[in-house]
């Protein structure tokens, strides 16, 4: 069984109906990119995985578990978390306490290695510990949302438009650390507009359209096929970044 199983998913907003029996799964091993047009439902998707929207109907499943409609903070607890697009951050802290925000919901005796192993990884941390998070530039301010959801020590990460607003240089810095922190063996699924970014880094990806499955399949078939770039990714072409990060990460030097 997948890490993480989404079965013919319906859900909305009020009498809304945005999800229309969406299927997805991934693993603990892998990155998988959601894509598709504006209003297709990707980021409905994730909060829908994350109990923060009314679900309608279909199942989600979480390392053996059906948690349908947990609640997000059971979810985080159990190893699932959510980084959304917008206000991410606590603008007004400084970036430490930012992260040791994110490790209250863990036993007292755990935080403090929690945090340093999150130091560790992203080194950035440490060297603006005491900046505010709204002084950050954009790709800062990602890699503290992305540490605040690793302080949990989650097994699967759900991003919500990880390069959304960022400069070229920033959004390598952030893919960049996306594949170090799946080569941990944390999974991620990820809605991202930059949908040529995306499936060049992704094991798999799934199209989105209507609040349906469109077309599914390996990150880089997905890429690769005519349909998908007429349809989705604005005609034929190569990756949008010729950028080699996302092949090989780079360390983690700040973004300009």
């Amino acid at each position: 069984m997948s890490l993480l199983e989404v079965t013919a998913l319906e859900a909305g907003y009020d009498d809304a109906l945005i999800l229309r029996g969406v299927t997805l799964h991934a693993e603990a091993d892998e990155i998988v990119a959601v894509i598709g047009p504006n209003g297709a439902g990707k980021s409905t998707l994730l909060k829908a995985v994350y109990g923060l929207v009314t679900h309608k109907g279909g199942t989600v499943s979480f390392d053996g578990t059906n948690v349908t409609g947990m609640r997000a903070d059971r979810l985080t607890r159990r190893g699932l978390n959510f980084v959304p697009q917008t206000d991410n951050v606590f603008a007004s802290l400084t970036v430490a306490d930012n992260v040791q925000m994110g490790s209250l919901g863990l036993p007292k005796g755990e935080r403090k290695d929690a945090v340093a192993h999150v130091h560790a990884l992203l080194p950035i941390l440490g060297e603006r510990s005491r900046q505010r998070a709204g002084t950050l530039s954009g790709g800062q301010r990602k890699l503290v949302a992305i540490a605040r959801a690793l302080v949990t020590r989650p097994k699967l990460l759900l991003l919500d438009e990880p390069s959304a607003g960022l400069s070229p240089q920033a959004m390598d810095l952030v893919f960049d650390q996306l594949v170090e922190i799946n080569e941990l063996g944390i999974g991620i699924v990820m809605v991202e507009q930059n949908a040529r970014r995306a499936l060049a880094l992704a094991a798999r990806g799934y199209v989105l359209d209507g609040g349906r499955n469109a077309i599914d399949g390996p990150g880089a078939e997905l890429l690769n096929d005519p349909k998908v770039a007429e349809l989705y990714l604005g005609g034929a072409g190569t990756t949008a970044s010729s950028s080699t990060s996302t092949n090989t990460p780079s360390g983690m030097n700040p973004a300009t």
